[in-house]
């Protein structure tokens, strides 16, 4: 847990923080939602705040007064325990309420709990109030995200902010560690903060295996792409080979060949592609499909963990070839807050790591994000593995 000194700091920063990442925004960048997994900044916004409302406003604060009475149907996401919201695909039809009225229920919010926290020192309150923290840091990198997806679907690739660099050169060597064979221990096991899909620390059998110290870059992609790595059905799942024949996909997302040249819209702007820079934007079928171009594989989660010592990760969420399941002895939160991942565990892969967008002192070794397969517009990319 984050020591109590530095807990309403921790809130009031993280609060802060959320809103510098609107800052460069125009006011009609708020609404927009061209897809279903893209959320608008400005529900964004007002989810992060509904979060500490319901969960702990309302229910330790005697007489606590709502901001507003429908903003629980507005801003509650998927607690189908909590009451009726919303569904995700009419965010973007909110033009109600205001930009201004959202701002001025996150500053409602943030005062009432500020002086709650000054006040109650009660331990179940105050591990409340943390889960809140990282629930709105996981907001912040999705609201980076998806205001990527926002203007990256603009005509005109408007720049968001030319100081964001999302596309760091790794210094790491390339090549591969090996890891022995034996049983490896998996899961979290410290005193600080973790999500409850961290719990269930268990042992695993790896046999022996190697893993690249580097993730895949820009050129080895261009390279599976121009070797007609789309047009092989050898190389995608059944499932996959359907995806990017309806889809029409072609490269990562992003990418654009223009007079010959490849593109990629950058949070900076659209730029010429960056050969030396991680590839991102991948979805696991064409993490899994480049995979089998280069006749090797992902790595399972469980490798990924155990040899995480061993290369700098963070710049990218790492696809892994594991399904997205229970820890042995994996025990959901009691109430509202055990929809938080318990019931996500199907139909989805896990990727490690972390990436340029997720905020500091967030992610972790153990830390399992989780999306469906088809899935690119996180800063997603991969890592490869393979047996002697």
């Amino acid at each position: 847990m984050i020591i109590t000194d530095d807990l309403l700091t921790s809130f009031l920063k993280t609060r802060s923080d959320t809103e510098d990442i609107c800052t460069p925004l125009q006011i009609e960048d708020y609404v927009v939602q061209p897809i279903v997994d893209v959320s608008p900044p400005k529900w964004h916004l007002g989810h992060t705040t509904w979060f500490f409302e319901e969960f702990i406003l309302s229910e330790y604060v005697q007489g606590y007064k709502r901001f507003h009475s429908e903003y629980a149907y507005v801003f509650n996401s998927y607690y189908e325990s909590v009451g009726k919201r919303v569904i995700r695909t009419n965010r973007g039809n909110l033009s109600r309420p205001t930009v201004k009225e959202v701002y001025e229920y996150r500053d409602y919010v943030t005062s009432h709990l500020q002086s709650f926290l000054e006040e109650n020192q009660d331990l179940k309150v105050r591990k409340l109030v943390e889960v809140g923290i990282h629930h709105e840091k996981q907001h912040q990198e999705l609201l980076l995200t998806d205001i990527k997806y926002i203007l990256g679907n603009n005509p005109l690739f408007p720049e968001y902010n030319n100081t964001f660099i999302e596309n760091p050169i790794s210094e790491q060597i390339c090549g591969y560690t090996w890891i022995d064979e034996g049983v490896y221990k998996i899961g979290y096991s410290e005193d600080g903060f973790c999500y409850d899909n961290e719990h269930g620390r268990h042992k695993v059998y790896l046999k022996k295996y190697a893993i690249a110290n580097a993730l895949v870059t820009n050129k080895e992609y261009l390279e599976f792409i121009e070797d007609k790595g789309y047009k092989n059905s050898l190389l995608w799942h059944a499932e996959a080979w359907d995806w990017i024949q309806n889809e029409n996909i072609k490269t990562p997302l992003y990418w654009h060949k223009i007079e010959g040249d490849y593109y990629q819209y950058t949070l900076q702007g659209l730029k010429l592609l960056n050969f030396k820079a991680p590839v991102t934007h991948l979805s696991y079928y064409e993490a899994f499909a480049f995979s089998q171009w280069k006749g090797e594989r992902l790595p399972t989660e469980f490798e990924w963990e155990a040899a995480q010592s061993f290369f700098k990760w963070g710049e990218r969420w790492e696809w892994t070839e594991s399904a997205y399941l229970p820890y042995p002895n994996y025990k959901k939160a009691p109430g509202a807050l055990g929809e938080y991942n318990g019931k996500f565990m199907v139909n989805q892969k896990v990727l490690r790591g972390g990436s340029v967008a997720t905020p500091q002192n967030h992610t972790r070794a153990t830390y399992r994000n989780f999306f469906h397969p088809n899935l690119r517009w996180q800063f997603t990319g991969l890592r490869l593995a393979k047996d002697i």
